[in-house]
């Protein structure tokens, strides 16, 4: 590859990056608005907290229902085709969403929200196939973690910014300004996102030739990968349910019923989640990448703080010393902190397949990341029905048991490459894990346990 070649991939890879990092703002913004608009979703529709969390919980099964298919689609049809029409269709799901309150129908947008996950669950994977296509893989993670920057600046858009916007516009236009915007974005991706180098002309990143694997082989080989992949998709299942259950439903209520914060001040608490993601992605991004060059390490000391940050709230729970906003900031900073390090987890994976696999097996991760996100988000409303403190103390306790599940899921999961021998070996039980000292010992030292 000659230097003209190189900068030309970057050039190329970087502009497709950025579009579709465009879309991901957009995904993020959408999947965690019921945040900080839960208690005017109440009052506009003359709906209750069971039915706020049902809107929560509408987006996350439409994403979790196109998973593996997005991977497949992905894998198929190229990341341009794929993420083109879904982003297109998270229009549409807009559209629906500004109708519903131009015509005061919560079950329409009920509906949108739906439409708008089934579109926005096809953008994350086409981005993690550009990365693996136009990137090194040594820039893999880092990459990664500048997704989900960029995706948690639509966290915060999602906060005191939509609050604003929706006070200014109202909830109709603000919908209809967003689909616009989507629509903008689609278009931009069709025009000039590339599937890979070679439409460019150019010659392939540095990764093994991709060999062409059918769909069920395939997803053979990713759900019986035992040991490289279901602690891993465990971990997720129970991390971003808290994440889910948190950041996109019961936050804005919680400061709001708890501790008698104002709308904007329950918003703000909210924004940070998405300030401490900003600021965890790259780092840990980096750290996997470039200090530590363990996977595993890095999501060890994310779920490992992460359910310390939930011990101290559980401990706190209305109590005045907790009342404060400097308290409270420093405690949802750090949730999303630490999430950020999870950027590792999509890397761990990504790494244990083959490259022709990549889509469909974070696709498959990310099947039971969002299966968990919409199971809390949907029984959480349950669970705080009457909004007392004894209520919220308990959603905190399930939210630190299913942190502390999160990091014991990371403990067992085995760390394995395209360079490790065991690559191509067949996958191994879990049994086999305990029994086997040289094995065990092999993923404790690249985790950096011994």
């Amino acid at each position: 590859m000659t230097a003209d070649e190189s900068k030309r991939i970057a050039r190329y890879g970087w502009a497709a990056f950025a579009i579709l990092a465009l879309a991901y703002f957009m995904v993020y913004l959408h999947r965690t608005t019921g945040g900080a608009l839960s208690d005017t979703f109440e009052d506009y529709y003359g709906v209750g907290t069971t039915s706020v969390a049902l809107l929560a919980s509408s987006y996350l099964y439409a994403y979790t229902l196109m998973q593996i298919p997005s991977g497949i689609i992905t894998d198929r049809f190229g990341p341009r085709k794929a993420a083109s029409v879904f982003i297109a269709l998270i229009a549409l799901g807009s559209v629906l969403s500004a109708v519903s309150a131009y015509v005061d129908n919560f079950s329409l947008m009920v509906l949108g929200k739906f439409v708008i996950g089934l579109g926005a669950a096809v953008v994350f994977i086409p981005m993690v196939k550009v990365l693996a296509l136009w990137f090194k893989r040594d820039q893999f993670a880092t990459m990664n973690g500048v997704i989900l920057l960029i995706g948690n600046i639509g966290a915060i858009a999602a906060a005191t910014p939509m609050v604003l916007m929706v006070d200014l516009f109202g909830i109709g236009d603000t919908y209809m300004i967003l689909a616009v915007i989507t629509v903008a974005v689609a278009c931009l991706c069709w025009l000039f996102v590339r599937d890979r180098p070679a439409e460019r002309g150019l010659p392939e990143v540095d990764h093994e030739a991709e060999k062409k694997v059918g769909t069920m082989e395939a997803l053979r080989t990713i759900f019986g990968g035992r040991m490289r992949f279901w602690p891993l998709a465990l971990s997720m299942f129970f991390f971003f349910g808290t994440m889910m259950m948190w950041q996109a439903s019961q936050a804005g209520s919680f400061y709001i019923s708890v501790y008698s914060y104002d709308l904007h001040s329950s918003s703000i608490m909210v924004t940070l989640i998405g300030v401490g993601t900003i600021v965890g992605c790259p780092i840990g991004g980096l750290l996997s990448d470039k200090v530590i060059r363990s996977r595993k390490t890095v999501c060890l000391i994310g779920t490992g703080g992460y359910a310390l940050a939930w011990a101290v709230m559980w401990a706190t729970v209305g109590q005045d010393v907790a009342s404060g906003m400097l308290f409270q900031g420093v405690l949802n900073f750090l949730f999303g902190f630490f999430s950020g390090f999870l950027v590792s987890t999509v890397a761990q994976v990504k790494e244990a397949f083959p490259a022709s696999m990549s889509g469909l097996s974070v696709a498959s991760l990310h099947t039971f990341t969002f299966i968990g996100g919409a199971l809390a988000v949907a029984t959480c409303g349950f669970v705080v029905a009457e909004r007392t403190v004894g209520q919220y103390q308990t959603l905190c306790l399930i939210a630190l048991v299913m942190a502390i599940l999160a990091f014991l899921c990371e403990v067992v999961s085995v760390e394995v490459t395209p360079e490790d021998e065991a690559f191509t070996d067949p996958a191994l039980d879990f049994l086999e894990y305990l029994t086997d000292k040289s094995e065990r010992s092999r993923g404790f030292r690249r985790s950096g346990i011994v």
